[in-house]
């Protein structure tokens, strides 16, 4: 799969976020990388920032939070393009739901890790 192809999948999946959600997302990038850290080279996805539950008076002037979306991990762990569609959908979400504040343990009890 092409980078131009994996990151029309991740625009598709940010895309799903119904517009509610999507409303409320405040001061957040999404990127596609290639490769996570070498430490911690099995992450498919990272979300980088201060999650919107954890936001005070003080947030104002920071830099944006990010979403990362590694692509090669990805591709690595799917067979089918069909996979691959599923697993950018549930990364991105997973990533999206850190920004919103929810961490690992309840987005494991949701399904969504």
């Amino acid at each position: 799969m092409t980078r131009d192809e994996f990151e029309t999948l991740v625009a598709d999946a940010l895309d799903q976020i119904p517009p509610q959600l999507a409303a409320v997302m405040d001061n957040i990038a999404v990127f596609v990388e290639d490769e996570p850290d070498p430490d911690h080279a099995d992450l498919l996805g990272l979300y980088e920032g201060t999650p919107l539950t954890e936001r005070g008076e003080w947030y104002a002037g920071v830099l944006p939070d990010r979403i990362l979306i590694y692509r090669d991990p990805i591709l690595r762990h799917c067979e089918t393009r069909e996979q691959v569609v599923e697993e950018v959908r549930t990364t991105v979400i997973h990533e999206v739901a850190h920004h919103f504040g929810f961490d690992d343990h309840e987005l494991h009890e949701l399904g969504w890790s």
